[in-house]
């Protein structure tokens, strides 16, 4: 698509969708993006300000200048690696669209795991009460709320830009009275005695030494303090099951997020906790560990 590839004839060239979609897929390819086709879709989808279905059913139709230039750009960036979320300023996280801006976690399916487990649980109970712990952008809290609309959901999150973000997210979902968002270090905005049927989080998991490997478009443009976890990735997750079963109701469960390779030792931090029942193990869809949960006794 770059203005280099002029043909020889007399003719102008006409860049159609369906062109556009070829030249932006093979040149995405060529710079290692995976998920190529995909990316491809969403970048030009967000240049027409259109939905992708759309895309399919005006193959033919040419693009505007305006959205040569525009998606000319979107690709340059994205070949450098940068995040296909921040590019176009969302990405979908279980059927909604969550903003998400260069400082805050991109929401991940591999999460929806945990959300999953969440609402299997919550359907056990009449109103449950669900705390969602280092929420980023909101998206857990927001989709166990969507979903379960008898839940009441106390959402917490650090940082001041990641906060921000939860709390757009959650006023566009309409959810902003269902969902309260405090802004603090884990338990610590909570009011004294505030127990909760379940607690879940998807904390920073990441050991430090693999920050370095981590692909590019994450290690170069992702916050690491939403990422990093310390030595073996378990600073926040020891804090959250120290301190989790003492706001948890009796029975209540306690869902954790974790790295593929840590459910054991997880497992083990809720048996050495005392407070727990034995620890179970979730697996997400590529079959890799991807939650550990456990009732409190």
């Amino acid at each position: 698509m770059s203005e280099g590839t002029a043909n020889q004839s007399s003719e102008p060239e006409v860049w159609t969708v369906k062109r556009v979609l070829d030249w932006t897929i093979g040149h995405l390819r060529k710079h290692g993006c995976e998920s190529a086709r995909l990316d491809a879709e969403i970048l030009l989808a967000h240049s027409r300000c259109c939905q992708r279905i759309q895309l399919y059913t005006q193959y033919d139709a040419p693009l505007t200048p305006e959205e040569r230039s525009k998606m000319r750009d979107l690709v340059k960036r994205r070949a450098g690696h940068e995040p296909v979320a921040y590019l176009v300023g969302f990405r979908e996280f279980f059927g909604l669209d969550f903003e998400v801006e260069p400082g805050v976690l991109i929401p991940r399916p591999d999460t929806e795991t945990l959300v999953v487990r969440a609402l299997e649980l919550a359907r056990e109970i009449a109103a449950p009460r669900i705390l969602d712990l280092c929420t980023g952008s909101g998206c857990v809290a927001a989709a166990i709320a969507e979903n379960c609309r008898n839940a009441v959901v106390t959402a917490v999150e650090l940082d001041d830009q990641a906060f921000a973000i939860a709390s757009r997210n959650l006023a566009k979902h309409e959810l902003a009275d269902r969902v309260t968002l405090l802004q603090g270090d884990l338990f610590e905005p909570l009011p004294d005695g505030e127990l909760f049927d379940l607690i879940v989080s998807n904390p920073p998991y990441v050991t430090t030494a693999e920050l370095d490997t981590l692909p590019p478009d994450v290690r170069l443009h992702e916050p690491h303090r939403a990422l990093d976890g310390g030595v073996d990735g378990l600073d926040i997750v020891r804090r959250i099951i120290a301190e989790g079963h003492s706001r948890l109701k009796s029975g209540g469960a306690l869902l954790l997020e974790i790295g593929s390779e840590q459910a054991a030792t997880v497992e083990e931090l809720f048996a050495q906790a005392g407070a727990f029942e034995p620890a179970i193990v979730e697996k997400d869809l590529a079959g890799h560990c991807r939650v550990v949960w456990a009732r409190k006794r």
